[in-house]
């Protein structure tokens, strides 16, 4: 289905406005919010505003939109015929991909792909789905400035009856069932609570929501770290962390970011005695093929498992600047991190992954742990919910 042409969403009957428009956002905080709030889960997917709207000829285009207000539509053909059948409006929601743990972020970003048959191929075997919790407009009326808890009003009658893979987020106005829904609903995959003030209006490209978010530690190996993009040998840029598996091979993580200007430039001098010799004990030395640096994922010996060490092109790192360097593995330190990529069996070993979602906060250093003690059986497991049951509500 082609994407809806901007122009297309001007004249009578049809949308009020045009995309790409900024979504509203949310602050984080670490406590639930009370007061007149409506409460639903936290997706993990790609955020996404449908455009659904008339065409010339009298028939329905999709236009989707990414957070970052980029087209989406040819990513997921699935999702936006689905959403065709809808009634003109203009919708706020996620776009998500059911695993077999519940919803799985690594293969929704395996749909960013180049090539169009690669994506039918993919919108065939792992459908995607649209989770909708806003209405920004519905036919010709602007809903914008109308209170949240009327636009939610809205959106249930517009889709009582729905079918997947379009699904409406469940939502309450009570504190303590929310609270419970931040626990349970993280074994499926979903990454915390958002609030919304029920008077609120919706206010494009504003943090005028509340999200909570899980947030955790980890004691993580330092194996290396990048020059910052802004000051290469004079300011770090970011510390690559590192644990080892059962069986003692170390692999990287994620890494460190937060971390001010003045930090920075600090790190090159208390980093230095680190680099000293680093390569020739390095566990990933053979990787790096006797250099202290590396450019791309294909200069890697140990083919697939090059994507979980650092320096390795995806596409997703598109230009950037993935070289590191290498040090010796003698510092720990703790970062706080929110969420997990990759999956293991309950009790044993990880299957798949880990690695942590985002950049972590680094918090500290931990002299007084040794880096060999820095496993992945530190990091926690949460059982896994039914993901039907959720959408079902």
């Amino acid at each position: 289905m082609p994407e809806l042409e901007p122009v297309l969403v001007r004249g009578p009957g049809a949308l009020p406005f045009a995309p790409p428009v900024a979504p509203m956002l949310a602050t984080l905080t670490t406590t639930l919010p009370l007061g007149d709030y409506l409460y639903e889960p936290k997706w993990d997917g790609f955020r996404a505003l449908a455009f659904v709207g008339p065409t010339p000829t009298g028939g329905t285009d999709v236009y989707l939109q990414s957070r970052d207000e980029k087209p989406l539509a040819r990513y997921f053909p699935e999702v936006t015929h689905a959403l065709a059948r809808l009634p003109t409006g203009i919708y706020d929601g996620e776009i998500v991909l059911r695993g077999p743990r519940g919803l799985d972020f690594e293969g929704l970003q395996l749909r960013l792909h180049p090539a169009a048959s690669r994506i039918k191929k993919l919108a065939l075997e792992t459908p995607a789905a649209f989770v909708a919790f806003d209405l920004l407009a519905l036919g010709s009326d602007d809903l914008r400035a109308r209170p949240q808890a009327q636009r939610r009003a809205l959106l249930e009658q517009v889709l009582v009856g729905v079918a997947a893979p379009i699904h409406l987020t469940p939502v309450t106005r009570e504190p303590t069932l929310a609270a419970e829904w931040f626990q349970r609903f993280e074994g499926a995959g979903l990454d915390g609570v958002i609030a919304k003030p029920a008077a609120g209006a919706y206010l494009p490209g504003q943090r005028a929501m509340i999200k909570v978010k899980h947030q955790r530690t980890a004691d993580c190996v330092v194996a290396g770290f990048r020059w910052h993009k802004n000051g290469p040998g004079t300011h770090v840029g970011s510390l690559i962390l590192a644990l080892f598996d059962e069986t003692g091979d170390l692999h990287q993580v994620g890494v460190a970011a937060s971390f001010t200007m003045p930090v920075r430039k600090a790190l090159v001098t208390e980093l230095a005695p680190l680099r000293e010799g680093a390569l020739a004990a390095h566990p990933w030395r053979h990787w790096l093929g006797g250099t202290a640096t590396v450019a791309t994922a294909s200069t890697s010996p140990e083919g697939d498992r090059a994507t979980s060490l650092p320096g390795g092109q995806s596409r997703w790192s598109g230009d950037r600047d993935l070289r590191w360097e290498p040090l010796r593995l003698e510092r720990v330190c703790e970062v706080r991190y929110d969420h997990l990529q990759g999956h293991r069996k309950d009790g044993e070993a990880w299957t798949a992954g880990p690695r942590f979602r985002h950049a972590t906060h680094f918090l500290r250093w931990r002299p007084d742990k040794p880096p060999a003690a820095c496993t992945d059986a530190q990091l926690e497991v949460v059982p896994p919910a039914e993901l039907d049951r959720i959408l079902a509500r």
